[in-house]
């Protein structure tokens, strides 16, 4: 008989400690939001019909920056977001949910 992942990981999951726990599902937040940025940053590039290198030429950086942010290794900062937004004809807003609510990207194109 196998044993499914999602089996595993409830498994692992509950043999955590509370700290244990905490810093897990720390980590997990800030993976997921790794992953928002960069898909945030991967729409706005191709939405706007331009390349990684023409992106970064705007911008000021490398087409190899552009492409850590975009597969997530690298966390633009909050001018370099404001950065990418402005080369593509785009503003950048902040807002805040409640924890639980679920992940979200809402792209706003200025007139």
């Amino acid at each position: 008989m196998t044993t499914s992942f999602r089996e595993l990981e409830a498994a692992a999951l509950d043999a955590m400690t509370v700290d244990e726990r905490q810093r897990f599902d720390a980590a997990a937040e800030e993976e997921e939001a790794r992953l928002v940025l960069a898909e945030l940053v991967y729409k706005l590039r191709t939405g706007a019909g331009i390349t990684q290198t023409a992106l970064a030429g705007r911008i000021g950086t490398k087409q190899s920056v552009i492409s850590a942010i975009e597969n997530g290794v690298q966390v633009p900062t909050f001018p370099m977001l404001t950065r990418i937004a402005r080369a593509v004809g785009s503003g950048l807003y902040v807002s805040a949910a409640p924890i639980n609510a679920p992940t979200s990207i809402e792209l706003v194109h200025a007139s």
